[in-house]
């Protein structure tokens, strides 16, 4: 299956990057490429037809349909190095589509009812399966489908905890939406310096043994805003923590399917006592209006957590479950999922590479340290705080658009000299135009 779904991720990259009417390479050279049976190679291409990408013509092959999902926005002057949203080139829509038309089918009494609070059943079963592979072992019961990562931190900030403990600890910088939700409604929130070299857990566990911390909220893989990730030893070692002075971790694992390192684990792997809660998104991995995100819950929260859900929503969008769950079911996300981590790190290396560049061109003025994996949204540190507004203004005249790290600071909190980017949207060659034009900016007000 892996190979079956890797010959489709790069037809469908063939298909992507070809014109209208092109036709694809003859079915005996693809199977002389792939060393595959022309039977593999006839099953990939009569699926690519049945998804409306390419059209066959008897005794002449295979031709494209069109080249992308149809899907056309508005050219920008700007190059925008801000916008965290997915590629909209790569989302998958026809067979998304497919799969909204068969939910209908499939589930038309359930989406005329009031479901449950806890998600979809089957839904769940699924994710429950899907979880086991990045080493999240939890029955059904604990787990609750919500309406995206957003509505499950909305639900923990305002439900009691056992203890009745009232701080919640952050990382700093740290998720921006997470920070403005706790100003709004007034949770009292404390911070954590977070760098690419991760945290101080000596300070952590001063927080964890005295500061009254209902629950320490986390990222440690592909941090936003920073993209680093924490090493095996620091996961275990908040573990072990939070197990000792009997807090609860957050563990927002929302782009945990772009890892591709198979042996990297969660936090919530080295958790003995049942202190992690774990979240899981499909909108960044898929597309965001999907609005479809997992909690994984210690038994003890299970029952407030949905009972609070229960007040806000009813149940999520049974139509998008329904929809997900079959598109899982189907292979075409694991297929998606592939095609996606190719596209991304290209443009991932791409940046970590300019960055170093940066670095090394400009040592009196940048710090970077390069991630083990990087990812599409990256950070560098300048080392005088005085440049970072100056720098953003130049590229804006410039056309070039870069986002600023205050949002990302708790009110109050010692911001560092950040500069985030985030390359999601843009073309290879964008990116290299872009990070040209920065470094130039770079060398002017070095002079």
């Amino acid at each position: 299956m892996l190979k079956y779904m890797k010959l489709l991720a790069d037809l469908e990259a063939w298909i992507d990057n070809a014109k209208q009417g092109d036709k694809l390479p003859s079915i005996r050279i693809l199977a002389d490429q792939y060393r595959y049976s022309n039977s593999t190679i006839i099953r990939a291409l009569q699926e690519l037809e049945q998804r409306h990408l390419i059209y066959s013509i008897p005794k002449s092959g295979f031709f494209v349909v069109k080249n992308k999902s149809g899907h056309q926005e508005e050219s920008s002057p700007f190059l925008d190095f801000v916008s965290a949203s997915p590629d909209p080139d790569i989302f998958p829509y026809v067979d998304f589509q497919h799969c909204m038309n068969k939910a209908i089918d499939t589930y038309r009494s359930e989406l005329f009812i009031y479901g449950r609070p806890r998600g979809l059943p089957s839904l769940i079963g699924i994710i429950q399966k899907q979880l086991m592979s990045s080493q999240v072992f939890a029955n059904n019961q604990q787990i609750v489908i919500t309406s995206g990562v957003q509505q499950a931190l909305s639900i923990l900030s305002e439900m009691e905890f056992p203890g009745g403990k009232q701080n919640v600890l952050v990382e700093q910088p740290g998720y921006h939406l997470l920070l403005e939700l706790l100003k709004t409604r007034g949770i009292p929130a404390v911070g954590i310096n977070r760098t690419a070299e991760g945290i101080d857990l000596e300070e952590l566990e001063r927080h964890f043994r005295t500061g009254n911390i209902k629950f320490f909220y986390t990222t440690p893989r592909f941090h936003n805003p920073l993209g680093s990730s924490y090493d095996e030893e620091t996961k275990k070692q908040i573990a072990r923590l939070a197990d000792r002075y009997d807090v609860y971790i957050v563990e927002d694992d929302y782009m945990a399917d772009y890892e591709q390192n198979s042996k990297s684990d969660p936090i919530f792997a080295y958790s003995r006592a049942t202190r992690v809660i774990y979240l899981r998104s499909y909108s960044k991995i898929i597309f965001p209006g999907l609005r479809v995100g997992a909690a994984v819950l210690p038994e003890a929260l299970v029952e407030t957590f949905t009972r609070y859900k229960r007040i806000l929503d009813i149940d999520s969008a049974a139509m998008s479950q329904a929809a997900l769950e079959i598109y899982i079911k189907s292979g075409m996300f694991a297929r998606h999922r592939a095609r996606v981590i190719s596209s991304y790190a290209e443009k991932a290396h791409v940046l970590d590479n300019a960055l170093k560049q940066l670095a090394a061109l400009h040592p009196e003025l940048v710090s970077y340290i390069s991630p083990v994996q990087p990812m599409i949204h990256n950070h560098f540190v300048l080392k005088k705080k005085a440049l970072t507004d100056k720098l953003i203004s130049a590229l804006k005249r410039k056309s070039i658009l870069l986002g600023s790290i205050e949002p990302h600071y708790l009110h109050g909190y010692e911001q560092q000299p950040i500069v985030k980017l985030n390359v999601s949207r843009l073309q290879l060659d964008q990116i290299h135009a872009g990070m040209e034009q920065l470094s130039a900016a770079l060398s002017s007000m070095k002079a």
